[in-house]
C-alpha cells in the first residue's frame, strides 16, 4: 500500500505543475473557442442583414448622432470653409500680383496675363501724367503701348477658348510683348538703365 501512495502522490504532482505542453495545450483550445464565437457572431450578423449592410436600426443611430452633433459642428463647419476661401484668395492675388479686391476680375488660364496687363496700363497712366503731356515721344509711347495692351488682351481672351498647345503658345508670344513694354516702362520711370 504503501508504494500505492507513493505513486498517486507523484501523479498528483505532475497534474498540480502542468508543464509547457500543458499550457501551450490550453492556450490552443482558447483560441480555438474564441475563433468559433467569432464565427457564431459573423454568421449570426449575416443572418440577420446587418454584416455590411445599412440597416433601418443603424440608420436611426446615424440620424440621431447627426441630430445631435450637427448643429453643434455646423458653426465651425461654415468659419472653417470662410477660412479656407479668404486664404484661397489672398493666394491668388498674391500670385496674380493685385489686390485682394481686384481677384475676381481676372479669371480663367489666361488671369495672370490679363493682370499683368492692366497693372502696365494703370503705370502707362501714371507715366503719362507724371509727364503732363509735355514730352510728345511718352505721350506717343503711352499711345502705342495701350493700343497693343488692348490688342493683347483680346488675344488673351481668345486663347481661352484654343486647344491647350496653342493656348500656350498664344501666351508665351502675349508673355514677350508684355516684357518689352514693361522693359520700356521701367526704362521710362528711369528704374532700369540701359
Amino acid at each position: 500500500m504503501a508504494g500505492l501512495k507513493r505513486t498517486r502522490r507523484a501523479s498528483a504532482r505532475t497534474r498540480r505543475k502542468p508543464g509547457k505542453i500543458a499550457d501551450e495545450a490550453k492556450q490552443q483550445r482558447r483560441a480555438e473557442r474564441t475563433a468559433r464565437k467569432a464565427d457564431k457572431r459573423a454568421v449570426k450578423a449575416a443572418q440577420k442583414g446587418e454584416h455590411g449592410r445599412i440597416t433601418p436600426g443603424n440608420a436611426k443611430k446615424v440620424v440621431g448622432v447627426a441630430k445631435i452633433v450637427g448643429p453643434v459642428l455646423a458653426p465651425y463647419a461654415a468659419q472653417a470653409a470662410t477660412g479656407a476661401r479668404e486664404t484661397y484668395e489672398r493666394f491668388r492675388a498674391r500670385r496674380l500680383g493685385v489686390a485682394v479686391e481686384d481677384v475676381s476680375r481676372f479669371s480663367g488660364r489666361g488671369a495672370a496675363l490679363h493682370a499683368r496687363i492692366a497693372g502696365d496700363a494703370k503705370a502707362l497712366e501714371e507715366l503719362r501724367h507724371r509727364g503732363d503731356g509735355a514730352d510728345e515721344s511718352v505721350t506717343r509711347f503711352v499711345d502705342s503701348a495701350q493700343r497693343r495692351l488692348e490688342e493683347m488682351s483680346s488675344a488673351v481672351r481668345a486663347a481661352e477658348r484654343m486647344p491647350a498647345s496653342r493656348r500656350r503658345s498664344a501666351h508665351r508670344a502675349v508673355d514677350g510683348e508684355l516684357g518689352r513694354i514693361e522693359d520700356d516702362l521701367l526704362r521710362r520711370f528711369g528704374a532700369r538703365a540701359d
